[in-house]
């Protein structure tokens, strides 16, 4: 019972899968946010033997649903209609910088860091969204 978790954002959408007792996420791929977004995510849904979506929640540091909130209700409705499957929320919160490996220094750092240097995290932030749905859903069973 593989389950495929979503860092959804305005330009790129990161996705990771479970292995198949549900236990561990891994990154899996970066994708673009664009008219196929659907269609890629169905795919991958019918060639990894997907059961269910974890869909990141997005919350700013006081709880608020951030401006990209809408987008991802929207994003999961979509996905609900598309496919037959469950779609759950699982709150995202700093779950890039922690991809990244800073610890949340980016918060207060003002130098800017060149594209170069600068990699997606989009795909691990994934894989800790659905970790955090799976230790969760774990602890309860």
């Amino acid at each position: 019972m593989k389950i495929l978790g979503i860092d959804y954002g305005s330009k790129r959408v990161g996705l990771s899968l479970s292995d198949e007792d549900a236990s561990f996420a891994f990154p899996y791929r970066i994708i673009p946010n664009n008219m196929e977004l659907l269609d890629t995510i169905h795919n991958i849904c019918g060639t990894e033997e997907v059961s269910a979506i974890v869909l990141g929640e997005s919350h700013d540091l006081s709880g608020v649903p951030n401006k990209i909130m809408g987008s991802i209700e929207e994003f999961k409705r979509n996905i609900e209609a598309e496919l037959d499957l469950p779609v759950y929320f699982q709150k995202e919160f700093m779950t890039t910088v922690e991809a990244r490996g800073r610890g949340g220094k980016e918060i207060n750092n003002a130098k800017k860091v060149s594209k170069q240097k600068s990699t997606p995290a989009d795909a691990s932030a994934a894989a800790l969204i659905l970790q955090r749905y799976l230790d969760k859903k774990n602890l309860k069973n």
